[in-house]
């Protein structure tokens, strides 16, 4: 059967279900093949009968033949050792039940210090706002800012200077745990 589409996809997919197929196809037990037949006349005598079947292949057989399917078994035997273990219900409820401590949301407004390298700090602010709340530490959800200039902005006919002008970041609201 032949197929053919513009899809790139298309493609692909009738690509690996035609190589599955072959792969599922040729993965039982098929009869022996018989002599190569040679050049000149050869008598059709009575044909033998297959060989009863073995048992499935040992470990050490399966580690000397090569071939894909191999080579699949072999990652599925590693998989295990690669995955982190599996964990009960009652760890995995310990282990959540440590990461979800009790927080609660703070609003206000506390100015954000400016840290060494000329940003806003507002990590020190929601701590600041959540301690002012009773809690321990906190996270910033939200922030607001203003420029806040001097009142040499507001002279009549006097060219605006870079530092006449600056930035104010604060926190107005935060998450706060204990």
């Amino acid at each position: 059967m032949m197929v053919q589409s513009g899809n790139p996809a298309m493609r692909l997919g009738t690509l690996i279900f035609a190589t599955i197929s072959l792969l599922l196809g040729a993965g039982g037990t098929g009869w022996p093949q018989s002599a190569p037949p040679t050049l000149g006349l050869q008598e059709q005598g009575p044909q033998a009968a297959p060989p009863p079947s073995t048992p499935a292949p040992s470990a050490a057989a399966r580690e000397d033949s090569p071939g894909l399917i191999n080579e699949m078994g072999k990652l599925f035997d590693k998989l295990p050792s690669i995955l982190p273990p599996i964990k009960s219900p009652s760890e995995t409820m310990n282990d959540l039940s440590r990461l979800a401590k009790p927080a609660s949301m703070a609003s206000g407004r506390v100015a954000c210090p400016v840290s060494s390298n000329g940003a806003p700090d507002c990590k020190q602010a929601a701590d600041q706002l959540c301690q002012s709340k009773g809690y321990k530490e906190g996270k910033s959800l939200n922030a607001d800012s203003a420029e806040k200039c001097s009142a040499k902005v507001l002279i009549p006919g006097r060219q605006r200077k870079p530092d006449d002008c600056r930035t104010d970041t604060f926190v107005t609201s935060a998450l706060c745990q204990n």
